[in-house]
């Protein structure tokens, strides 16, 4: 097990996570239920899937988390291209 804070990886999604939250809070009001939630939801996966994969006691785990995180960072990169962030 370890500290998911230490890897380079998990810093870089954070930091995506606050960035895409700080871009959506300027989307109009009629984007609040649908393409604002949907991108915060997914970009906070991503780095919450690595702190949970983690936190596992096997490799098997942690690779399993991995893909999640992965999957969500292609859900991310395209409502990104979609609003053209």
């Amino acid at each position: 097990m370890q500290n998911y804070k230490d890897l380079l990886i998990w810093k870089k999604a954070h930091q995506l996570t606050l960035e895409i939250y700080k871009t959506v809070s300027t989307y109009p009001k009629e984007e609040i239920y649908s393409l604002v939630s949907q991108l915060k939801r997914a970009s906070s996966s991503i780095a919450t899937n690595i702190a949970e994969g983690t936190g596992r006691f096997s490799q098997k785990d942690l690779a399993h988390f991995l893909q999640i995180a992965l999957g969500s960072s292609h859900e991310v990169e395209y409502l990104c291209s979609y609003r053209k962030i």
